[in-house]
């Protein structure tokens, strides 16, 4: 995914393709970018913004509502420790320093969109992640205490909860949905994994 709705739009990644890539998977099970807290709220109370607010669009307006219709069991797997995010990487520099770093990152952050096209899905082909991944190693020898925390951390427990739902649903089709900078992660640790086939990409 791309969660930012603007982008979806300015490179063709509507919600709509994201529920024909759904339905053209077939999935028994869904484990998303969501924090476990916040799907409880969800389930409880119906508050689908999450604890933080932090719920991506995606899920109230198509994935939630598509596993209840479908009968989709649904997995939350998103980290985060709202005390320990506060950190940005940059934060810790001069005015100076940040701004020159900034700039680069918004360099890395082009570079990706310039791969958008690869594949037949957006943001979801090898080109994307192997930038994808050259930039996150990138920021992590700037500033290695939040990557470690940010991204290194969560990527373990998030991954942990998914192999968790795989060893519960033996022999059903599970999709792994969340944000396009986490494909290289989620498909260099699921590929280590044995018994189970990998679909990446979808198309």
């Amino acid at each position: 995914m791309t969660h930012d709705e603007e982008l979806q739009k300015k490179y063709d990644y509507p919600l709509s393709l994201v529920k024909e890539l759904i339905l053209e998977f077939e999935p028994d099970v869904i484990c998303g970018e969501v924090h476990p807290l916040s799907w409880e709220l969800y389930v409880n109370e119906g508050e689908s913004n999450g604890i933080l607010g932090e719920t991506q669009n995606e899920y109230p307006r198509l994935i939630f509502p598509l596993c209840e219709e479908m009968g989709i069991e649904f997995v939350p797997v998103n980290w985060f420790e709202e005390d320990v995010f506060e950190e940005e990487p940059f934060e810790r520099f001069d005015s100076n320093v940040k701004s020159e770093l900034e700039n680069k990152l918004d360099d890395w952050k082009k570079k990706q969109l310039s791969l958008w096209k690869y594949g037949e899905v957006p943001f979801n082909s090898y080109e994307y992640d192997d930038v994808t991944k050259a930039m996150y190693e990138w920021l992590h020898t700037i500033n290695p205490d939040v990557q470690n925390i940010e991204w290194n951390a969560r990527h373990y427990i998030m991954v942990a909860r998914v192999k968790q739902a795989i060893k519960k649903n033996t022999g059903k089709r599970i999709l792994c949905i969340h944000g396009a900078d986490h494909n290289y992660w989620y498909y260099e640790s699921l590929g280590k994994l044995k018994d189970i086939q990998l679909i990446y990409p979808l198309r």
